[in-house]
């Protein structure tokens, strides 16, 4: 019995960039196609089989421990990054700016698929969704370039809307314009969610 469920939903490949070095800009350059390998987008300086933990996993690991990595992608709606733009007073907000990997449009609730969800391409490319994509400070710099007075307002503005972090399970290419296929585990939610998170 399948254990992921064809949603019968899609979203479309609308923008797509790369980040070369992350250590020199986070702002991703604009491309047509990725090959998304096993060790992430081909190009990336976010790709890697492995990478050093940062504060997103502190309660798990110190600071620097090799993980596996599964932030290999992030990937954003265009609903949602149109909703972070007027937040910030802005008309739009170029996703290279917040080092976005692939952005995408079609489907609800973007930034909270359930993890272990995958998104298909027509090549069989297949990224599993790790987690929702906490904010951070570091597109601050870019925006703020861009945007005098505005890059400060990224991280409150992109609460619960900065999409989600995912992984390669199967090779292919992306391409813009691609249909990407949803399935989603087969599972009810977690009976002690609401316990746990009323701690």
């Amino acid at each position: 019995m399948p254990a992921l469920m064809k949603t019968g939903l899609s979203a479309r490949i609308v923008w797509m960039g790369l980040v070369a070095d992350r250590a020199a800009a986070l702002e991703a350059a604009l491309v047509t196609s990725i090959l998304a390998r096993f060790s992430g987008p081909e190009g990336d300086a976010h790709g890697g089989v492995t990478r050093p933990s940062c504060s997103r996993v502190l309660g798990q690991y110190p600071r620097g421990t090799t993980i596996r990595n599964t932030r290999q992608f992030s990937i954003l709606s265009a609903e949602d990054l149109a909703s972070i733009a007027a937040e910030m007073g802005l008309e739009t907000l170029d996703p290279a700016l917040v080092g976005a990997t692939v952005v995408v449009e079609g489907l609800p609730d973007f930034s909270h698929l359930p993890p272990s969800s995958r998104l298909q391409a027509p090549s069989g490319a297949t990224l599993v969704v790790d987690m929702e994509n906490r904010p951070c400070s570091l597109p601050a710099r870019p925006i703020e370039r861009r945007h005098p007075g505005k890059g400060k307002l990224f991280k409150a503005a992109a609460a619960g809307r900065r999409g989600v972090t995912a992984w390669v399970e199967a090779e292919g290419e992306l391409r813009l314009g691609d249909v990407l296929t949803l399935h989603i585990p087969d599972q009810p939610v977690w009976s002690q969610l609401e316990r746990v998170r009323a701690r």
